[in-house]
């Protein structure tokens, strides 16, 4: 029997779901899925969408799963579940399917996929779900007990319940919802063009004449946004060439902060996969060191690779814990005109980005990042020179991780200040790009 038309993305989509769902992360589970098959570009797009989609609307989903059905989302079979999401998601969120194909795609799911007997409930909940949007109805209804504006918040925008209520105590109710519109949003695809190679002009001209639309980001010179559907990247004109690499906008404003100067020493402390160093790099004309240290070694590879694409060779690959490093490598201290600390965290200014990490972070990973992070602001200072700067990065949006942290440690490191800061939300530059904070530090006299 000959596959209907479009099963393929929702198949390769439903199973992303499962894998995410049995603990793996979504962008691997989502890459091992599409290098066992051979989609069109258009299909592979379709189930990028559908996969990552559900998974971010993973609460609202199974919201509208506890009343349009007989078993809470939560009792479901999984794969049963984790299928109604899929057909969910499609009715609710994706403006390229009409509702029959969505409907019927997923039951055809359902009848190849081991779920025969539950395809007539699959069916159901589906048309009932069409039913309740004819009456007007586009979110699901809470109980009065649960509708404190933290549920209300959580459920409607996919939050998980502690974020929703710090997001309250942070922001006034629109803002925190403009930042949870943010996160449910497919994330802008940003270039950054390696002016060492080539140009914006001519970048912007090499894939205009291959069909791709794009335009410059407002205040970033090296930035291009893509508009529309482009497939796969490295067969875009320049890339193996080494005319740019896709780095998001706000992630272009970390390198130019900390001002480096050809011929300079500068230390990425925290590197992997590269998207920084190879920045810094450029912005130094390839004339110094970037030394780019990491503690995951197939991490750091990446960023050899990506050097190397890029034609940059001031960049020096090293492997070791930033923590400690001073204390390994005594012949560096005071030895770095710069240092770079994109110090890991907890992701909350790239949810778009990263579909799955919601459901991964809690209160209580953030103590243990706060801790890294002290600890690597503290191991990191004696490698630089008296007047170096150190900048302080981060893609999350959490005031301990941030601000607080900053404040912390200028208090107790009283002959540092922080010389520039700034906050990026989630959307909020010209309308895309992740959330980021950033500090520079430098010593008083």
């Amino acid at each position: 029997m000959a596959e209907p038309r479009g099963l393929a993305p929702r198949q390769l989509a439903w199973q992303v779901l499962q894998a995410v769902a049995a603990g793996a992360y979504a962008d691997g589970a989502l890459e091992r899925e599409l290098g066992r098959v051979q989609l069109a570009p258009l299909d592979r797009a379709l189930a990028t969408e559908l996969a990552y989609g559900a998974i971010r609307q993973r609460r609202l989903l199974d919201a509208w799963l506890d009343q349009l059905g007989k078993v809470p989302a939560e009792r479901q079979p999984p794969k049963l579940r984790w299928l109604l999401h899929l057909g969910l998601y499609q009715l609710i969120a994706s403006d390229r399917v009409p509702a029959s194909a969505a409907v019927s795609t997923t039951v055809e799911l359902a009848k190849r996929g081991g779920l025969a007997r539950l395809a007539p409930v699959v069916n159901g909940m589906l048309r009932a779900f069409l039913r309740r949007r004819e009456r007007g109805d586009t979110l699901p209804l809470l109980p009065s007990a649960l509708a404190d504006p933290v549920q209300v918040l959580g459920v409607h925008h996919s939050l998980p319940d502690w974020l929703a209520r710090e997001l309250l105590q942070w922001l006034p109710l629109e803002q925190a919802e403009a930042y949870a519109q943010a996160c449910n949003t497919p994330p802008s695809l940003d270039l950054r063009v390696n002016v060492l190679r080539s140009s914006v002009p001519a970048v912007q001209a090499e894939l205009a004449a291959a069909g791709v639309e794009a335009r410059p980001i407002e205040g970033l010179p090296a930035g291009l946004t893509l508009l529309g559907r482009s497939g796969d990247l490295s067969r875009l004109p320049g890339y193996a060439e080494g005319h740019w690499c896709v780095q998001d906008r706000a992630a272009q404003r970390i390198a130019p902060l900390l001002d480096p100067q050809p011929g300079e020493r500068i230390l990425d402390a925290c590197a992997a996969p590269g998207g920084k160093s190879t920045h810094l790099a450029e912005l130094m004309e390839d004339q110094g060191l970037v030394l780019a240290l990491d503690r995951g070694e197939a991490r750091l590879r990446r960023v050899s690779r990506n050097a190397e694409r890029l034609g940059l060779g001031c960049i020096e690959v090293r492997h070791g814990d930033a923590t400690t490093w001073a204390e390994q490598q005594p012949e560096l201290l005071g030895s770095f005109d710069r240092i770079l600390v994109d110090a890991p965290c907890s992701g909350l200014g790239t949810l778009a980005r990263h579909a799955d990490a919601r459901w991964r972070i809690d209160p209580a990973s953030i103590d243990g990042l706060v801790l890294l992070q002290h600890q690597l602001l503290k191991g990191l200072l004696p490698l630089l020179k008296p007047q170096g700067r150190l900048v302080y990065a981060t893609c999350t949006v959490h005031p301990r991780e941030n601000t607080e942290l900053m404040d912390a440690f200028v208090a107790s490191n009283p002959r540092w200040d922080v010389q520039e800061s700034w906050k990026l939300w989630p959307g909020s530059m010209h309308g895309g790009g992740d959330g980021f904070y950033a500090a520079a530090l430098s010593q008083t006299l």
